[in-house]
C-alpha cells in the first residue's frame, strides 16, 4: 500500500493528515521495524517534536482502520548457548 493510499483511508475514516502523520507513514512504509521504539528513534531524527505517545497512537490508528496488522515475532538468537 502506498503512502497516498493510506492517507486516503485515514481521511475516509475522519482522521487528519498532519505533518507528523506524514513523517510516521513514510518511516513505517519504508522500513522494517520490530517495535514502536525503533520507529520513534527514526521519527525524532526528522522531527524532534514527535513523541513516543504520537507513535503509539499512530500505530493504533493504522491498526484500527485496517491497514496495519499487529504481530508478535520470536526468533532464536544467533549465538545460542549449547548445553553438553
Amino acid at each position: 500500500m502506498s503512502q497516498q493510499d493510506v492517507e486516503k483511508v485515514l481521511q475516509h475514516n475522519g482522521k487528519r493528515i498532519t505533518k507528523q502523520r506524514k513523517i510516521l507513514l513514510d518511516i513505517i512504509l519504508n522500513g522494517q521495524w520490530e517495535c514502536c521504539k525503533e520507529i520513534y528513534y527514526e521519527a525524532v531524527k526528522r522531527d524532534p517534536s514527535i513523541g513516543m505517545a504520537t507513535v503509539y497512537r499512530m500505530m493504533s490508528t493504522l491498526e484500527e482502520i485496517g491497514v496495519l496488522e499487529r504481530r508478535c515475532v520470536f526468533r532464536m538468537k544467533e549465538d545460542t548457548v549449547h548445553m553438553p
